[in-house]
Parts: structure tokens; C-alpha cells; sequence
């Protein structure tokens, strides 16, 4: 593609805008403060409230004096830089229209010196600045756009398929991660083991302690029993006070030997006060392929057995 030499005010415009780089964005700082039209702004020095804006003003000054499509796709360096600006002012407390108003009062500002230097341009030369700089802010825009609603979608689809209180997948998702590991352990012939757990007493621990006590414990808990796991292996919660895990590739004491870590971890959060004292489980667990086949009868099976250790523990 022949792209034609930029004219001599156009190319000392530029320069002027590369020049005058972190002058322009302390301008979209300025514009910023006004009227708290940015009001995380106010939180941050004077380094934090540039953010990247002098980066940006840069690239657009090359953008006027030689466009390149390669600059603005999707996945460049400039939207990567971008996407990344966008997280980085919300880790800071940035509202998502805060960050897009920074881009149009960069645009603002842009367009002032612009207009300051407008009878050195022709109107030729007028036309092309204007659609360049609205081109690529236009590009940065979207770029910080995606970047926010990429991250909300992952949040959501996080928080569908996870415990709010936990962390921990909640029913269902264990459910389908289950029978997604089960068909890979027939295909394989590989032996998989279903650990299912039940808090003893619970319900006196709430009733006695009360309901926020009764949720520290379980978030403890879940702590503990997902800590206590390989990183090949998985815990929800499966409703409740009951939790399960499957464990992967597994012989035939896997299941009592991660029992007995989560027992040794419990101990150890009752000595610290982080559990009250008493606080108990039980347990079951059954093994894929050699005593059943598929996740139903394998929680039929976990779930006697615990109930066995339940009553064992009672007597």
C-alpha cells in the first residue's frame, strides 16, 4: 500500500504533539480534576494520574504522520497497551465510564492544540488529523471497553459456576467436571476416587455459636479441604455442610489419606482458635472402576459410608 509523505505542517504538528506529550496528558489530567469529572484522580499522585497517557499521545502523533492498519488491529501492541491501562485503572478504583471519559477529554485536549495550530494546516491537512486522532482514540476506546466487559464476563462465569461463600464449585459444576473426569477415566483406564464429607453437628455449631460463626467455619473449612488436595484434583460444595472432592489416578488409600490431612488440618485451626472447639466431620469415599461405574452410585456408595463413620462416631 503507497501512503503519500505527509505535508510539512502535518509533520511538524506531529512532532509537536511528541514534544509536548506529557505536557498534553498533565492537560487531560487538568480536564480531569475539573468539575470531578474524573474523581479517582483525586486519589493519586501526579505519576498514577498520568497513567499511560503520555505513551498514547505518542503513538498518536505517529498514527497522524504515517497511519498503519498493523498499529490499531485487534491484539496489537497498542490494544494490549490499552486493555492493560483500563485494568490497571480499575485495580484503582477507576469506574469504567471514568475510563473512557479519560480517552474523550484526551481527545478534547488533542483537538485544542490541534485547533491552536489550525491556520499552519491546510484544510486538507484538518480533515486528515481529525480522522485519524478520532480513528485511533475511537480504537483505544473499544480496546479499554472490551478489556472491562472481558474481565466482568469471566467474573460472572466464575461466580455461576463457584460457591459465593466458599469458593468452592457449587453443586452442579462439581457435578459436570465429575462426569467429564469419569469419561476420561474410561477412556484411559485410569482409577479415580469420590471423597464425600459431612460437618458433624452443624446444626447445634449455628443454632449455639450463631449464623456468621457457622459461615467462618465453613469457610474455613473449604479452605482447608481444598488445600489439602493435589493441584490434579478438585472440592465443591455440594449443599449445606456437605463438600465432595474426586481425586485422580489414584490407589487404593488415597481417599483415607486425604481424610487424615484434612483432619490434621482441622486440628491444627482449632488449636488457633480459627475453628471452634469440637468441630468434627465424617466421611465416606468410593473408587472408579473397581467398585462402581459412574458418579450416582459412586455418591450412593461414599454417602453409606459415611453415614457409617457417622454413627461409628456417635456410638
Amino acid at each position: 500500500m503507497v501512503t503519500s509523505k505527509p505535508s510539512s505542517p502535518l509533520l511538524a504538528l506531529a512532532s509537536a504533539i511528541q514534544v509536548n506529550a506529557r505536557e498534553l496528558a498533565l492537560g487531560v489530567v487538568e480536564e480531569g480534576l475539573r468539575d470531578d469529572q474524573l474523581p479517582s484522580l483525586q486519589r493519586l499522585g501526579q505519576l498514577g494520574q498520568l497513567g499511560d497517557m503520555p505513551t498514547f499521545i505518542a503513538e498518536l502523533a505517529r498514527e497522524l504522520l504515517q497511519p498503519e492498519p498493523e498499529r490499531l488491529r485487534i491484539g496489537s501492541t497498542l490494544a494490549a497497551q490499552a486493555r492493560e491501562h483500563a485494568r490497571a485503572r480499575e485495580a484503582l478504583g477507576f469506574a469504567p465510564r471514568e475510563i473512557v471519559t479519560e480517552f474523550l477529554l484526551l481527545r478534547r485536549v488533542l483537538w485544542r492544540f490541534v485547533s491552536d495550530r489550525a491556520a499552519e494546516l491546510g484544510t486538507g491537512d484538518v480533515l486528515v488529523v481529525e480522522r485519524r486522532l478520532n480513528d485511533t482514540i475511537d480504537r483505544l476506546v473499544a480496546e479499554c471497553v472490551v478489556a472491562y466487559f472481558d474481565r466482568a464476563t469471566s467474573e460472572l462465569a466464575r461466580e455461576a459456576r463457584h460457591d459465593q461463600l466458599t469458593g468452592l464449585l457449587h453443586h452442579q459444576a462439581f457435578m459436570h467436571e465429575l462426569e467429564l473426569e469419569l469419561a476420561r477415566a474410561r477412556r484411559y483406564g485410569h482409577r479415580l476416587a469420590l471423597v464425600f464429607v459431612d460437618l458433624d453437628d452443624f446444626k447445634l455449631l449455628n443454632d449455639t455459636l450463631g449464623h456468621p460463626e457457622g459461615d467462618r467455619a465453613l469457610q474455613r473449612f473449604a479452605a482447608a479441604f481444598r488445600g489439602s488436595l493435589r493441584t490434579s484434583d478438585l472440592a465443591g460444595r455440594m449443599g449445606g455442610d456437605e463438600f465432595a472432592a474426586y481425586l485422580l489416578e489414584v490407589d487404593d488409600e488415597a481417599g483415607p489419606r486425604l481424610v487424615a490431612r484434612v483432619s490434621d488440618r482441622v486440628e491444627e485451626l482449632i488449636e488457633l482458635g480459627e475453628l471452634p472447639a469440637g468441630f468434627g466431620f465424617s466421611s465416606g469415599w468410593a473408587t472408579f472402576p473397581d467398585e462402581r461405574a459412574d458418579a450416582d452410585t459412586l455418591f450412593r456408595l461414599a454417602d453409606a459410608r459415611l453415614y457409617e463413620a457417622k454413627r461409628a462416631r456417635a456410638a
